[in-house]
């Protein structure tokens, strides 16, 4: 089969597309073909060797997939033989990565794709919305009628925080660096989209939530807490879930006087029962037609090295070239 993998962490120039052997599925576990991989912040780290986990070389690359179940273990009680389904999780802990023509998943990984999803849609959303409802719903505990902030409502998580805690019935405000993104976001679902580079963000929030954000879901890698502590509401919660290397100062004046909460997680420490109870959230949603996948770029499967390289850019460079999700297209 043909997949994108590494031999050794390092640079996008390690990146090989090549054949490799089709994986074997063991007991648990299913083999789907491919349809689409998705690409991840966090596969650019483990891919240069920034996260350290455990990894079997060669390595494939990605996390997020979207395919047709090709074989089941006779046990099976999740899927079927071809089912499509959708999943994330992959390249992580010890796990091969999804950039290839057949991947092997523990079957409690992988969840119905809606019928209204194409595999490359489906493949976008995996990560990215499992993140957004656990940070929304285990961690920040939103309410209906509450109020919600997210900078970054056109990027892959902002946008599925925009349309998840919509579809909850929360006010949400969120923004963005030009006026395509902010019209973007109102679309999604924004009661209030800002813009960053010319908008005083603190003043509007204040003006809108005169009493306070009750769930800030921070996406920035360099959260200045020193503003945004003080814009919580009472008990208010900050979600955060970026910035490894961030050190930012805690104003502890502004913080636990009035019983706010920093919740911090990463979605891969998540269980496999939490993760399909978000899962039966999204594909609800989905069919509902409350939860759109971005897309923001596809590239074919021989240009994987080129798909981390343009989300490289556009995470630790901010380049400000993408809206949504980078898409691998593997096979037909």
């Amino acid at each position: 089969m043909r997949a994108a993998f590494i031999e050794k962490t390092g640079s996008t120039d390690e990146i090989k597309v090549g054949d490799l052997p089709i994986p074997t599925p063991g007991p648990g576990q299913v083999l789907v073909k491919v349809g689409a991989s998705a690409l991840n912040p966090i596969d650019l780290y483990l891919r240069s060797g920034l996260i350290a986990m455990p990894m079997a070389f060669p390595y494939i690359l990605g996390c997020d997939f979207a395919g047709t179940v090709e074989h089941v273990d006779p046990g099976s009680k999740r899927v079927r033989v071809g089912d499509r389904v959708w999943g994330s999780n992959q390249g992580l802990l010890g796990r091969q990565g999804v950039t290839s023509e057949f991947v092997v998943v523990d079957e409690e990984w992988c969840y119905p794709t809606p019928a209204k999803l194409s595999d490359q849609e489906a493949a976008a959303h995996a990560m990215v919305s499992l993140t957004a409802h656990l940070g929304l719903f285990r961690s920040g505990r939103l309410q209906t009628g509450e109020t919600v902030y997210v900078p970054g409502g056109s990027g892959g998580i902002g946008s599925m925080v925009v349309q998840m805690a919509k579809a909850a019935g929360a006010r949400v405000v969120t923004s963005a660096g030009s006026p395509e993104k902010l019209e973007l976001c109102k679309s999604l679902g924004a009661d209030l989209a800002l813009n960053y580079k010319t908008d005083n963000i603190p003043e509007q929030l204040r003006a809108f939530a005169p009493d306070g954000i009750d769930v800030w879901y921070e996406t920035q890698r360099e959260p200045n807490l020193e503003v945004s502590i003080p814009l919580l509401r009472k008990r208010g919660r900050m979600i955060l879930m970026a910035g490894r290397a961030a050190q930012p100062v805690l104003p502890l004046g502004s913080f636990y006087p009035r019983d706010c909460s920093l919740l911090g997680f990463a979605m891969f420490n998540a269980t496999a029962e939490e993760q399909q109870q978000c899962a039966a959230d999204i594909n609800r949603w989905t069919q509902a037609g409350q939860l759109k996948p971005l897309i923001g770029r596809v590239f074919p499967l021989a240009e994987a090295a080129q798909a981390e390289l343009f989300l490289e850019q556009n995470t630790l460079e901010k380049a400000g070239t993408l809206s949504g999700k980078v898409v691998i297209a593997v096979s037909s």
